[in-house]
């Protein structure tokens, strides 16, 4: 394993973590917690040290299995969580009030929770949507303060953003003015290369860490997606790669794999290589 710096932080992380969402089980179905807890044991065996999770992720489920395998476990590890919207829709849509989707009390109450799950403070807590028009709220100010009170009196460490799906440019303003801003996470991999263009550049000038997420799209870049891939009932990849999406992601995997195989023993290291060959990715 090789590590990194997570821009201003200082923090040296595992450049290659574990996305806990899948362990959550309400989104995911086929898994079961005894392989979620043996998952994450052998990530940490691997030397990751770089854990992402949320409180929407199963209900805090995802936050209370990484926490009894940390209380086995001597490692340092960074764990990053997320507050959810208050409204519950993702992404967040535009001329949404702050108050609405994080209204300082409950964004306190959802780190707090967070905290409890974990059993530790939550190193980096993340909005888990985000739009640069609410920097210009009324109730900006007073969301700021609560955060900085939650890092002051040792609930969080830092504070991140996760961008909305493949709009990056939803999160420029944030990353070139807001200074408590320490990490974006956003998706970033071959089929989406959108953020290289403007946000990689300021996140580099301002020592913003990047989180770059979906590396694999789904799954779609294990080479194990094509035309009779099924999914249990209540699985959101049903929804992902509905339609004509498999057909798709099969006609360009059958084009890609030849070009990653020159580098990497399978499709699913090429598309992991890709992502960590741009230097602003942590």
């Amino acid at each position: 394993m090789k590590y990194r710096t997570l821009g201003k932080t200082g923090w040296r992380v595992s450049e290659i973590g574990f996305g806990a969402w899948g362990i959550g089980g309400a989104m995911w179905q086929g898994g079961d917690d005894g392989t979620a807890l043996q998952t994450l044991h052998a990530a940490l065996d691997a030397g990751c040290t770089f854990i992402d999770t949320a409180l929407a992720y199963g209900d805090g489920h995802s936050e209370r299995l990484i926490a009894q395998v940390l209380a086995e476990r001597p490692e340092a590890i960074i764990v990053a969580s997320k507050i959810p919207p208050d409204t519950g829709v993702w992404p967040a849509l535009p001329g949404t009030p702050l108050k609405a989707a994080f209204r300082a009390d409950y964004v306190r109450d959802c780190a707090e929770r967070s905290a409890d799950h974990l059993n530790r403070p939550v190193d980096l807590l993340q909005f888990h949507v985000w739009r640069d028009e609410w920097l210009a709220d009324p109730d900006w100010h007073v969301l700021e303060h609560t955060l900085e009170t939650l890092v002051k009196s040792g609930t969080v460490r830092r504070i991140g953003i996760s961008v909305n799906d493949h709009e990056p440019d939803t999160v420029m303003e944030a990353v070139a003015h807001w200074d408590l801003l320490a990490s974006v996470q956003v998706i970033y991999n071959i089929f989406d290369q959108t953020p290289a263009r403007a946000l990689f550049p300021l996140c580099q000038a301002r020592s913003i860490g990047v989180i770059a997420r979906v590396p694999l799209d789904e799954g779609a870049l294990t080479g194990k997606v094509n035309p009779m891939t099924s999914f249990p009932q209540g699985d959101w990849r049903m929804r992902y790669f509905r339609d004509n999406r498999r057909e798709e992601i099969q006609q360009r995997v059958e084009r890609l794999a030849p070009v990653l195989a020159q580098e990497s023993a399978t499709l699913a290291e090429g598309a992991i290589r890709f992502c960590l060959s741009h230097p602003a990715v942590s």
